[in-house]
């Protein structure tokens, strides 16, 4: 059991309001880690401070092994880390395909332009954006920005990729296919932590829970656990049945 990422006693102020109290987490190698807690729980806050756009102001972040506390987002990516955004941001001005080339271009591989092209290619097929290649991004929906956002981080040969909310705003067939796109990420040996608030999905595609409440960790471990936990249950879900229509829907 390999260790991709540890964050130890994370804390991150913004003047008088803490938003992450010393949270800890281990992800392992391989795995797919939900990421969940109501709105304002801290949840994109630590997404940030793990990917760089914010220093902790205590605690500390390996990655891959390596101390990476206080590093850059491009250094972080250079590293082997991607992430999407819960809102998307396409390069409107560019095509879908260019988009995904810049993904290639700032990756950890550092590709140049003819490499990022085929790279590109080979990732909108595995998206299902291939036939909107050459349309400019900005004319896409909002699912199908979603798959783009996604597209030009996987274009980046990610080692663990951060995905905040992909699912939000989809219909259920959409959440579908967005669900079998990630397995297959998964399959091809990409980490993976979600922060999702489509509970349904998320609870049948992670092999492991992280609960936060108030920029703390309230509970962690597998779904079916995390479900019946009572703190949970108060903080988050709101009806002890909630955990039974859950699994039943997995």
């Amino acid at each position: 059991m390999t260790l991709i990422l540890q964050v130890e006693n994370v804390t991150k102020r913004f003047g008088g309001l803490q938003a992450l109290t010393k949270v800890t987490l281990d992800l392992v190698e391989g795995q797919i880690l939900g990421l969940i807690g109501p709105n304002g729980a801290g949840k994109t806050t630590l997404f940030n401070t793990i990917n760089g756009v914010y220093t902790p102001d205590e605690g500390s972040i390996r990655f891959l092994g390596k101390d990476v506390t206080g590093a850059k987002p491009y250094e972080m990516a250079r590293m082997g880390m991607a992430r999407t955004h819960q809102i998307v941001r396409p390069l409107n001005e560019l095509t879908v395909r260019e988009n995904v080339m810049a993904g290639a271009c700032f990756g950890h591989e550092n590709h140049s332009l003819g490499p990022a092209f085929k790279i590109a290619n080979e990732v909108l097929e595995f998206a299902g954006l291939a036939p909107r290649a050459d349309q400019l991004a900005g004319s896409l929906n909002v699912a199908q920005k979603k798959r783009l956002e996604m597209a030009r981080a996987l274009a980046a040969h990610p080692k663990l990729l951060l995905l905040d909310e992909v699912l939000a705003g989809l219909t259920p067939s959409e959440i579908d296919g967005m669900v079998t796109t990630i397995l297959k990420i998964r399959e091809q040996g990409v980490t993976i932590i979600m922060i999702e608030h489509v509970m349904k999905a998320i609870m049948n595609v992670s092999d492991h829970i992280f609960v936060m409440e108030y920029g703390q960790q309230i509970a962690e471990g597998k779904p079916e656990d995390v479900v019946r936990n009572p703190r949970v249950v108060e903080a988050y879900l709101g009806d002890p049945q909630m955990a039974k229509r859950l699994m039943e829907a997995g």
